[in-house]
C-alpha cells in the first residue's frame, strides 16, 4: 500500500497545491480567470468535442464495416487499421506540417500548375489541423473496443433480425449500434484522455491548451501556484473523462453466450457487391493511408533527400553520434523504467492476490485498502505528464523548504531520479493490468498447494507465479517501454542537462523548422512502437 501512495504522490501534491492558498495565490487565480483560463478551457473544450467526433465516426464506421460486412482486403485491414497507434501524433504533425505548409513542395507544385499564388488551403498548424491530426492518431482506440464488442455477437444477432424482416438499415441502426455503444463510449472517453495529455501537437501548432499552459506558466513565467492550478483544473477534466470511460466498460454486458461453429457459420457477415464493397474498402483504407502509411513515407522522403544532398547534416558523422547517444539515452530511460514498472506490478499484482485470498476481517480490510491503493496507481496513465511532472516538482520544493542543505531539487532534476519517478507513477498501471491479466488465468489452488506443501511468499512468487507470468511481465515491460519512448511533456520538464531523448530532440528540431533532421528519431520511435502493434494484431487474429 505504501508503494501505490507512492507512486499516487505527484497527483495528490497537484490536489494539495490548493491547501496552502493564500491571497496572492488566490490573485494569480483571478487574473487566470480573467486572462488565459477561458482560452485555455475554450480552446480545449473544442477540440475535445471535434476529436470525439471525429474519433467515434472514424473508429466505429471501420470497426462496423470489418466486422458486419465482407469486402476486399478486409482480413488485411484489420489488422492495419491498428498502426496509427504507431505513430504518435507530434510526429503525424511534423510529417504533415513539411508536406501541407505554403513553402511545401505540393503546395508549390500546385500553384505552378495552376498559375495561381496565394494559399490553396488554410494552414495545417491551426485547430482545424490538430482535430485532423489526433483523429487519426486516436481513432484506433475507438475502433479495437468496438471491434471486441461487435465481433462475437453482432454477426448472429443481425441474421436474427434479417431473419424476422428487418432491412439493412434497419438492423445497424437498432442492433449493432446499441450493442457497441458502450465501447464506443470507452474508447473515445480513451482517446480523449490522449488529447488532453498532449503537449508536442499542441506547442508546435501554437494551440493554448491546458498542457502548453502548464508548461509555459512553469518554464517561461516561472509560476509554481499558477502551473498548479492549471494542473488540477485538467486534473479534474481528466478524471471526469476516467468516470465516463469506467462507466462505458462496466456496461459491456452481453446476455447470450459465446456463439459455436454451426452459429458461426449460419452468421457470417454480409456480402458486399458492387460499389459498397469499394466503399467500405475506402472507409478502412482512408484512415491508415492517411494516418500511417503517407506520414511515415514523409518522413522516409525527407531523410532520402537528406541522403542525395552531399551538404546533408543529418548523415555526418557528428550527427549520427549525437543521434547515437539520443537513442541510447532513451533505450537506457525506457529500459529502466520498463524493468522499474514491471517490478513494481509483480509486488502489487502479488500483494493484492493474497490479500483477496485472505478471510480474516482484518486481512479483508487490507484488501480493500490495497484495491484502492491499486486504483489509485490506475489513475496515473490517464494523468497528463505535465500534471505528473508539476506534481513531483511541488513535493521536491516543499523537501527542499523543509530539509535545509539537502539538495532535493538537484536529484530531481539533476539526475535521472525525478525521470524514473514520473515514468512510474505515469506507466506502473500499464504493467500492473497486464500482470493483474496474467494472474486471472493462474488458479487459486496454485497458491493453496504451495502453502499446504511449507512455500513462503517469496518462494511462491519466485519459483511459481514468475515462470507463469512470463507472457504477461513481457508484454508489460514492453507496452511501458515503447510509452516512456514516446513521452514528451514529463521529459521535456524532468530531464538532466544532456539527457535528450530521441522525443525531445525530435520536438526541438521541429520547432526549429529544422524538419529533415527530426525525421531520423522520428521514424526510430514509429519502428519501436510498431512492435506492440503487431503483437496486438496478432492477437487479435486468434481471437
Amino acid at each position: 500500500m505504501a508503494l501505490a501512495i507512492v507512486l499516487a504522490l505527484p497527483v495528490l501534491g497537484v490536489l494539495g497545491a490548493w491547501l496552502g492558498l493564500d491571497a496572492q495565490s488566490w490573485g494569480t487565480l483571478a487574473h487566470q480567470a480573467q486572462t488565459v483560463l477561458p482560452e485555455y478551457a475554450g480552446q480545449s473544450m473544442l477540440l475535445l468535442l471535434a476529436v470525439g467526433v471525429g474519433v467515434v465516426l472514424v473508429g466505429g464506421l471501420c470497426a462496423a464495416a470489418v466486422t458486419l460486412f465482407e469486402f476486399p482486403g478486409r482480413r488485411s485491414l484489420e489488422w492495419a487499421l491498428l498502426l496509427p497507434l504507431a505513430l504518435p501524433a507530434y510526429v503525424m504533425a511534423y510529417a504533415y506540417t513539411d508536406a501541407l505548409q505554403y513553402s511545401g513542395p505540393i503546395q508549390m507544385a500546385l500553384r505552378e500548375l495552376l498559375g495561381t499564388r496565394g494559399a490553396l488551403w488554410p494552414d495545417v498548424r491551426s485547430l482545424w489541423g490538430a482535430v485532423l491530426l489526433f483523429t487519426l492518431s486516436l481513432y484506433p482506440y475507438v475502433y479495437l473496443l468496438a471491434r471486441t464488442a461487435l465481433g462475437e455477437r453482432a454477426a448472429p444477432m443481425m441474421e436474427a433480425a434479417r431473419l424476422l424482416g428487418a432491412s439493412l438499415p434497419r438492423r445497424i441502426v437498432e442492433v449493432a449500434l446499441p450493442m457497441a455503444r458502450p465501447a464506443l463510449a470507452a474508447g473515445t472517453a480513451l482517446a480523449l484522455m490522449e488529447t488532453l495529455a498532449d503537449y508536442g501537437v499542441g506547442a508546435y501548432f501554437g494551440l493554448t491548451t491546458f498542457t502548453t499552459g502548464i508548461y509555459r506558466a512553469w518554464l517561461v513565467m516561472e509560476d509554481r501556484m499558477a502551473a498548479a492550478q492549471l494542473a488540477s483544473v485538467l486534473l479534474l477534466v481528466v478524471a471526469l473523462l476516467l468516470w465516463a470511460e469506467q462507466r462505458a466498460q462496466s456496461k459491456l454486458r452481453f446476455a447470450t453466450a459465446r456463439i459455436g461453429a454451426a452459429g458461426a457459420l449460419t452468421a457470417r457477415p454480409v456480402v458486399l457487391r458492387g460499389a459498397a464493397r469499394w466503399l467500405a474498402w475506402l472507409i478502412c483504407g482512408g484512415p491508415v493511408l492517411l494516418g500511417f502509411v503517407l506520414p511515415l513515407a514523409w518522413l522516409g522522403w525527407l531523410l532520402w533527400q537528406e541522403f542525395e544532398n552531399s551538404s546533408a547534416a543529418v548523415f555526418e558523422p557528428a550527427y549520427l553520434a549525437r543521434f547515437g547517444q539520443w537513442a541510447w539515452t532513451s533505450f537506457q530511460l525506457a529500459g529502466l523504467a520498463a524493468f522499474a514498472g514491471v517490478l513494481v506490478a509483480l509486488l502489487l499484482g502479488f500483494t493484492l492476490r493474497r490479500a483477496q485470498a485472505a478471510t480474516g476481517a482484518t486481512q479483508r480490510w487490507l484488501g480493500r485498502g490495497l484495491a484502492w491503493s491499486a486504483r489509485a496507481v490506475g489513475l496515473g496513465y490517464a494523468v497528463p505528464g505535465a500534471v505528473v511532472a508539476v506534481g513531483i516538482l511541488l513535493w521536491a520544493g516543499a523537501l527542499q523548504r523543509a530539509l535545509e542543505g539537502v539538495p532535493v531539487t538537484a536529484w530531481v532534476t539533476g539526475t535521472v531520479f525525478g525521470l524514473c519517478y514520473a515514468y512510474l507513477a505515469r506507466f506502473s498501471s500499464v504493467a500492473l493490468q497486464s500482470v493483474q491479466s496474467g494472474y486471472a488465468r493462474v488458479p487459486v489452488a496454485v497458491d493453496e498447494s504451495a502453502r499446504l506443501l511449507g512455500a513462503k511468499p517469496w518462494r511462491l512468487l519466485t519459483a511459481i507465479h514468475l515462470p507463469l507470468l512470463g507472457r504477461s511481465a513481457l508484454a508489460a515491460a514492453l507496452l511501458v517501454f515503447v510509452d516512456t519512448m514516446k513521452e514528451l511533456p514529463a521529459t521535456l520538464m524532468l530531464r538532466p542537462f544532456g539527457s535528450d531523448t530521441l522525443a525531445v530532440v525530435a520536438y526541438q528540431f521541429a520547432r526549429d523548422e529544422r524538419l529533415a533532421e527530426a525525421a531520423l528519431p522520428s521514424v526510430a520511435m514509429v519502428v519501436v512502437g510498431l512492435v506492440p502493434v503487431i503483437i496486438l494484431s496478432r492477437a487479435l487474429r486468434s481471437t
